[in-house]
């Protein structure tokens, strides 16, 4: 499960474009950041995504991706012109397509690849939906096929909330009448107010007895499994993210602090952990509950576009409230070459050579006594990241050269890897506290995870 929030330049403090992100998917599903340049291909060339292949465009953009391991397509990303997009699995009366086809991230990739607009990015998606369908197994273990919703938003401030149903689609642009900002979650959300929406959506609807012409459509009405979404806690995280991006103007860091949210009843628990249920968290843990038994948040994106800057700040790691967030800018100017060094593909189980693996030392033994492991670094991480953000403000107001942005990324994230690893020595310095330790379930659960992913002791 998953949650995207976007605000428009009228509800943020430096009339940005900011867009926000957290992939969750299974706990040993690791997650890498997965830059792609520029591509020209041959006439009649075609892509072998996923499942499926389809003919490849002559031309594709280059993309910066947050890609689980084993699929072509991604969770998230941004695309050289400033396009970037979210997705999420939305449940409907009418089951998903199990057979094979083009799996949401496949669709999320597509749009980056070939749109330069948000214009462009829902056309694109929208085209291919219609030609080849949405279908196939989009779980790292077992099976779990779905529908999905996308967030797509570019830099000039133009948002999409599209929302899908096999091959029929609807579209909202996000404007006042949302305050000029937009969540989306597991649930459909676009309601009555459609912009625009595929020749069948209605007629399908009408057929299979979900509406009547003498109503008004709403697609929640018509179309919404509004059991599966409850078990998936799909509104109540969109209702959850919707009050976090509040009536204030919003930043960078406030939507990093968004993506960290614990759910509405942490903040009175000073001992909270990440035990049962998520009570709506918009970051979160696998853990034992019949909710998001497996998974957490595996990656963490927000995007900030401002002053012709395009910056993504990641966290290369699950659980955000564990982790570091860190910049890099991305567009034209930006050559692959000039990036970080993202290191090597994780796979799915425990490899030390890997930013993502090696973060989860960190955060699973955090999880052994969540509110003292925690606490011990987390006010040293909340000012490093604060400096980062500083940092990168200072640059951006001198109107440095892409040289010296790259420069200034490839150093933050090379200062980051090092505070971590001290940060682990130290968490592991505080002893497991009888009083904090995971319940016997929760316990028993991460145990399995870790032996399934190979964990060093």
């Amino acid at each position: 499960m998953c949650d995207t929030m976007v605000a428009l330049p009228q509800a943020s403090a430096k009339d940005a474009v900011l867009f926000a992100k957290n992939s969750d998917r299974e706990a040993n599903e690791a997650q890498y950041i997965c830059p792609v340049p520029v591509a020209a291909h041959e006439a009649g060339a075609e892509l072998a995504c996923t499942y499926i292949t389809i003919p490849q465009a002559r031309r594709t953009h280059a993309v910066l991706l947050s890609r689980p391991y084993w699929m072509w397509g991604a969770e998230m990303g941004a695309n050289e012109h400033g396009v970037v997009i979210g997705n999420e699995a939305v449940h409907a009366k009418i089951p998903p397509q199990s057979e094979p086809a083009l799996i949401g991230m496949d669709l999320l990739r597509l749009g980056l690849e070939r749109g330069a607009s948000a214009e462009e990015a829902l056309e694109v998606i929208t085209s291919l939906l219609g030609a080849h369908g949405q279908g196939g197994n989009c779980a790292h273990t077992g099976r779990f096929e779905y529908h999905n919703s996308f967030l797509i938003a570019d830099r000039q401030g133009t948002v999409y909330v599209l929302e899908t149903v096999g091959r029929e689609w609807a579209a909202q642009r996000v404007s006042e009448a949302d305050n000029y900002r937009r969540a989306i979650s597991n649930a459909y959300t676009i309601g009555s107010r459609i912009d625009r929406a595929s020749a069948g959506l209605v007629p399908q609807a009408i057929e299979k007895g979900f509406t009547d012409r003498s109503n008004t459509f709403d697609l929640e009405v018509a179309y919404a499994n509004r059991g599966r979404s409850r078990l998936s806690s799909g509104h109540q995280r969109w209702r959850r993210a919707t009050d976090l991006l509040g009536d204030g103007t919003l930043t960078p860091a406030r939507m990093i602090a968004n993506l960290r949210d614990r759910g509405s009843r942490a903040a009175m628990q000073p001992a909270w952990r990440p035990d049962g249920i998520l009570d709506g968290a918009i970051c979160a843990h696998a853990t034992y509950g019949p909710i998001r038994r497996f998974g957490q948040t595996t990656q963490s994106w927000v995007s900030e576009y401002r002053d012709g800057w395009s910056i993504h700040w990641v966290t290369a790691s699950a659980a955000p409230d564990t982790g570091i967030f860190r910049p890099i800018f991305f567009g034209p100017d930006m050559a692959n070459e000039t990036l970080p060094d993202f290191g090597p593909v994780p796979g799915g189980t425990f490899d030390a050579r890997t930013r993502w693996w090696r973060h989860e030392r960190l955060h699973r033994a955090v999880m052994r006594n969540y509110p003292e492991r925690h606490a011990v670094y987390a006010p040293l991480r909340d000012r490093l990241e604060a400096r980062f953000l500083a940092d990168v403000d200072a640059l951006m107001a001198r109107n440095a050269s892409p040289e010296e942005a790259a420069a200034l990324a490839r150093h933050l994230w090379a200062e980051a890897d090092r505070v971590e690893a001290r940060w682990l020595d130290l968490v592991r310095s505080v002893p497991e506290n009888p009083a904090y330790r995971p319940s016997e379930p929760m316990a028993a659960h991460w145990t399995g995870l870790d032996r399934r992913a190979r964990m060093p002791g």
